[in-house]
């Protein structure tokens, strides 16, 4: 087989499309491609025609895979050690990508395929995620992309996404079934034309299998009934499936369920009939996502693009995830700031899991479950279950083998050189720390990849000729504020060669190998600027506690103008776990008696966040906590005249984070309302839903709103915060007056 230039045709024959298809938090055990109880039809067809690979490995985090697998760069080596959302200002955790790292999609581009990138993002530093000043280098258009409809945070609702296309935010198209997924599957179908005479490279990155778990109305029952029997007996049917279609050897050995994880057999029947539901509607949002990438496929073959697309379909950007924790999450958003309802707290919201109205993670027994047969989940990086992802690749002009197993160890670095070499792409100076899978295309054979380490917020391992040492340091849905511990005090494991699943630890037998494969992981960790290793959780989204850029922190005043919308927690100004003023003066409809109505400023969305809005000629603010419950303070008159100068003002008067706070809104300088509120969001209003001006854009922070999003119908003349210095009071009413005159 002859790669470049048509891989195996002519010199002169059009080079192949190029698609990665990545879903997200998809464990290696839940997809039926690889034994999993998920319906997948889709990547069941594409593996039967092309390869199936079971031993394809990701960094256990999302944006560090993507980081690592659009650069072909080790994920700290492109300082993407962690989420954007978590990024420190130390080498290796900046999350800001070295210019020397090459993206894949200019190589592309430079090798003259348009490009495209549909769905998920998350790899731009969250300072930077501003659609009004950017700076857009580390957009997706930044990148090498033509094309970019998508989001760039970590998650957003599936019915109703925050929405960027190009740099520009946008709304989704206005219909009553509408979808992220098919969305994103639409865009794609338009953009690859079969008319043009250039090759088209497309990234489609689902926010599926991510929580919010949401999927249409048809699809919320298809799988009613079918895991009552829980997941231990779930991990069971799985191996044996597994066994049976051979995705894993036979030697392979089931490993036991850790401690931290309850028998199912210990749940109450309540606790049981919460925790099958949660698990039917993720089994039903990954048939529809597949589904999704079967009308692209369909798409491709009806216009005879099939034939010579190179398809990557990476079933995970890592193991199945943790954040429902032990019980389960309606509102995985109050997970990540440190509150977790009971299951009797939950069951009355049954129904709603897969709808709008939740944003549902399931618990961390089904997360286990998805990753038969290995250890552990998500973000755990020293074990198989957050980092073994099923891959299918399909090609039908170049690759003559079809439906057959590739066993060779390979990791998503791998995947940018891969393609340098079988398209002939002008790398130019452009390191690779991967390895090339493109041998793998022809036949299955011996590994000769070279070492890799892994490491996620100090969960550590490293593979080497077949060996694996592991150190777990941390069980990630246990975070709580701080350091969880002595890295120093970790217990090594060691896994010998034909240990498929890392089931026995024989670093009793090999204490000479184990010290050995140590010291390669240090050399490897101080290479990839790995050190220093920092485990803290929930304090890492507050920038002043993580070390990261923010220009809007520091005690003092921001303007924003009335067109913004869409400013990311990181790029929007601080007023978590401090006073603030907040000051509006608006202009009505043109008389002194039409005030506009709707929404000044809001933030976050229906699952957390504020907002301050108009209705009915009265000025409100609501404080939704976590979407536990919603604090209203309203002005005691109505708005008058042409125009008005609203102040909010929040006196934080909380010792550490989420604490209680007072607040007042003001008209024309006097007090109009006064109110208070218990407990305020401590660490992150919204992963997805940011600040907007005018306006509600997303899930709404209430659902009262009388036009769409809210959309403020007076105007907007200027907004100012007059941030505290930490529980400072704001500065005094006058100042913030005279300013904005």
């Amino acid at each position: 087989m002859t790669h470049a230039n048509g891989c195996g045709s002519s010199a002169g024959a059009r080079r192949p499309n190029v698609v990665l298809v990545l879903l997200d938090d998809m464990g290696f055990g839940a997809s039926s491609a690889f034994g999993g109880p998920c319906r997948m039809p889709c990547a069941e067809t594409l593996a039967s025609n092309g390869l199936a690979y079971n031993q394809f490995h990701s960094t256990a985090l999302c944006s560090p895979t993507r980081q690592a697998l659009l650069t072909g760069r080790n994920h700290h080596a492109v300082n993407m050690g962690t989420i954007t959302d978590r990024a420190v200002s130390v080498p290796g955790y900046s999350s800001v990508r070295p210019d020397g790292a090459t993206p894949l999609a200019q190589l592309m581009r430079r090798g003259g395929y348009r490009t495209a990138a549909f769905g998920k993002w998350h790899q731009t530093p969250d300072w930077e995620t501003n659609p009004l000043t950017g700076p857009f280098d580390r957009w997706p258009t930044g990148e090498g992309f033509d094309e970019f409809y998508g989001f760039c945070a970590a998650d957003t609702d599936q019915f109703q996404p925050t929405l960027i296309h190009g740099t520009r935010p946008v709304d989704p198209p206005a219909r009553p079934d509408y979808h992220l997924s098919e969305d994103l599957v639409d865009r794609a179908v338009e953009w690859m034309s079969p008319e043009r005479d250039d090759p088209a490279f497309v990234y489609l990155s689902f926010g599926a299998t991510h929580a919010p778990h949401q999927v249409p109305d048809s699809w919320l029952h298809r799988y009613r009934g079918e895991f009552d029997d829980g997941w231990d007996v779930a991990r069971e049917r799985t191996f044996e499936r597994q066994k049976a279609a051979g995705v894993i050897p036979a030697s392979a050995q089931l490993t036991p369920r850790p401690a931290d994880i309850p028998a199912w057999s210990s749940l109450s029947p309540d606790e049981r009939r919460l925790s099958a539901r949660f698990m039917e509607v993720y089994a039903a949002f990954a048939e529809h996502t597949d589904a999704q990438v079967g009308r692209l496929v369909e798409h491709l073959r009806t216009t005879g693009q099939l034939e010579n697309t190179l398809i990557f379909y990476i079933l995970g950007d890592n193991g199945a995830a943790f954040a429902g924790g032990v019980d389960g999450a309606v509102n995985e958003n109050a997970a990540l700031n440190g509150e977790r309802p009971t299951p009797a707290e939950m069951l009355p919201r049954i129904d709603t899991l897969g709808t709008r109205y939740a944003y549902n993670d399931y618990p961390v027994g089904w997360a286990h479950a998805m990753n038969t047969p290995f250890q552990w989940t998500k973000m755990v990086a020293s074990h198989l279950g957050g980092t073994r992802q099923g891959l299918v690749v399909h090609w039908p002009r170049g690759i003559e083998a079809a439906g057959q197993l590739r066993t060779q160890w390979h990791h998503v670095v791998d995947v940018a050189p891969t393609l340098a070499e079988i398209l002939d792409l002008p790398a130019g100076d452009q390191e690779f720390d991967g390895f090339s899978m493109a041998r793998t295309l022809e036949r299955d054979g011996d590994d000769d990849h070279p070492p890799q380490y892994f490491e996620m917020h100090g969960n550590r391992a490293v593979w080497s000729d077949g060996w694996w040492a592991c150190a777990k340091h941390a069980t990630p849905w246990k975070a709580r504020l701080g350091s969880g511990g002595n890295f120093d005090a970790d217990v090594w494991e060691l896994y010998a060669p034909g240990d498929w699943s890392q089931c026995d630890d024989v670093a009793g037998q090999h204490p000479e190998k184990l010290a050995e494969l140590r010291e390669l992981f240090d050399d490897q960790a101080k290479r990839n600027n790995v050190y220093p290793l920092d485990d803290r959780h929930l304090e890492r989204f507050l920038p002043e506690l993580a070390g990261r850029p923010d220009d809007l922190l520091s005690a003092g005043s921001v303007q924003l103008p009335a067109t913004a919308w869409g400013l990311g927690e990181g790029a929007a100004p601080n007023v978590k776990n401090r006073s603030f003023r907040l000051t509006v003066e608006i202009e009505g409809g043109g008389t002194p008696e039409s005030t506009g109505d709707g929404v000044l400023v809001a933030q976050g969305g229906r699952f957390g966040g504020w907002v301050l809005y108009v209705e009915d000629g009265f000025v409100t603010y609501c404080h939704n906590y976590l979407g536990l419950d919603r604090t209203f303070v309203r002005s005691a008159s109505r708005l008058s005249g042409a125009r008005q100068l609203v102040e909010l003002d929040v006196g934080y008067s909380g010792e550490g984070y989420g604490g209680p706070a007072d607040v007042a809104i003001r008209i024309d300088g006097s007090t109009s309302a006064e109110g208070h509120l218990a407990r305020t969001v401590p660490f992150l209003y919204s992963l997805s839903d940011g600040m907007d001006v005018g306006g509600d854009h997303g899930t709404p922070v209430v659902d009262t709103y009388r036009r769409p999003y809210g959309e403020f119908s007076g105007t907007i003349l200027s907004v100012r915060f007059d941030l505290g210095d930490g529980h400072a009071p704001p500065p005094a009413a006058v100042e913030a007056v005279e300013a904005v005159e």
